[in-house]
């Protein structure tokens, strides 16, 4: 059963002549089911490639507008999954999009080193990009009711929000659909890239980010736990992050001495994955780990809510040399917003003194589990 996607709308808003629509994401977060319901949305004659095709990839080898013409014909709108597997195709649709009257292009990508590197430059105002991410609660939230959002909350936290979780009804199916997950396709793209072939120090390296959840992470420290120098685990991480395994956190600061913002935190796009790679899909009320859980299941949720709602934020935590923190800072329109995370209703955190000394005009606020889902859903 096809779960309404939030970004259907927008991307259909954004599909114009000459133009290109990219979808970026994680492997299996369902870009290609987007694709197809918004195409059986569009009564529009089409065309689709598969980028891992080698018979696509002879069809747009010969990079000319004639070639282009004779494969669309009067196909006005041409849609390429996986298109980052396809060489030089930034500028392949860039010769399509300035030469081929009214055509519009959607093409999708799980790897967004290799489209933004392709696609970037080649595109510079032709394309617009979003990403995908695995299920979000704004759209659970179209077939389900405030009850049923509650009940699930903690089988989310365990067990993510990965669309293909939906079809499966046996927790030993969805642990085994995880786990494959991790070991054949979390590390694909990252493992083709530049020849990367140390899989076992990779997943180390997400075990030992998936146990520090919501603390400071020092490269220098990990690298001398995995036997890799700094400059590789800066450089793993930033490959993580950008396959969408891994989402960087930054300090913020106005540049007062109590302030530290050297060191980043790390979340997952995704709990279950998180879980997947510590092997532990214990129910909630068995864990010690609740609040990292929260944490991260939070913080996911409301960079889906930024993304689908086309919010444009900076998002920080914040933490001084007294160990004051709070867990999450918004800064939009000149305007501060700090959030604390806990799992336990009753312990409504007060503003740390020094937060509120020296931004005295920032709102704050704490969000558990029975306030929630306000700070993840857009308002009626």
């Amino acid at each position: 059963m096809y779960i309404y996607r939030a970004l259907e709308k927008t991307i259909i808003k954004y599909l114009r002549p000459n133009k290109v629509v990219i979808i970026l994401g994680a492997r299996r977060v369902g870009k290609t089911e987007l694709i197809k319901h918004i195409i059986s949305n569009l009564n529009e004659k089409h065309l689709i490639l598969n980028g891992e095709d080698q018979d696509v990839h002879l069809a747009l080898n010969d990079r000319s507008i004639r070639n282009y013409k004779l494969l669309l014909g009067d196909t006005k709108l041409l849609i390429i999954d996986e298109a980052h597997a396809i060489p030089d195709i930034g500028m392949k649709l860039k010769l399509m999009v300035d030469s081929i009257e009214g055509l519009k292009i959607l093409v999708s990508g799980s790897s967004v080193f290799d489209l933004n590197n392709q696609l970037g430059e080649p595109l510079v105002g032709r394309a617009f990009t979003f990403q995908l991410h695995p299920l979000a609660q704004i759209e659970f939230s179209k077939k389900e009711n405030y009850f049923d959002t509650k009940g699930n909350l903690n089988h989310r936290l365990i067990y993510g929000s990965y669309p293909e979780l939906e079809k499966l009804k046996n927790i030993d199916e969805k642990e085994k659909y995880l786990k494959e997950q991790v070991n054949s396709y979390l590390l694909k793209d990252i493992l083709a890239f530049e020849g990367i072939r140390k899989q076992t120090k990779i997943l180390s390296l997400l075990r030992l980010i998936a146990y520090r959840i919501g603390s400071e992470i020092s490269n220098e420290s990990i690298g001398k736990d995995l036997g890799l120098n700094k400059n590789t685990v800066e450089r793993y991480l930033d490959l993580l992050s950008k396959v969408f395994i891994l989402y960087k956190l930054k300090g913020f600061s106005k540049n007062l001495d109590s302030e530290i913002t050297k060191k980043n935190k790390w979340y997952f796009y995704d709990n279950g994955i998180r879980n997947a790679l510590i092997n532990n899909f214990n129910p909630i009320e068995l864990r010690d780990d609740q609040g990292k859980l929260w944490e991260n299941y939070l913080i996911t949720e409301r960079l889906k809510y930024q993304e689908y709602e086309l919010f444009h934020n900076t998002n920080y935590f914040w933490r001084t040399h007294t160990q004051q923190e709070i867990d999450w800072i918004e800064e939009y329109n000149g305007s501060l917003h700090a959030y604390e995370f806990k799992w336990n209703p009753s312990k409504n955190n007060k503003i740390p003194p020094l937060w509120a000394k020296n931004y005295p005009e920032a709102t704050f606020e704490t969000i558990h589990r029975e306030n929630y889902l306000p700070f993840i859903l857009p308002e009626d």
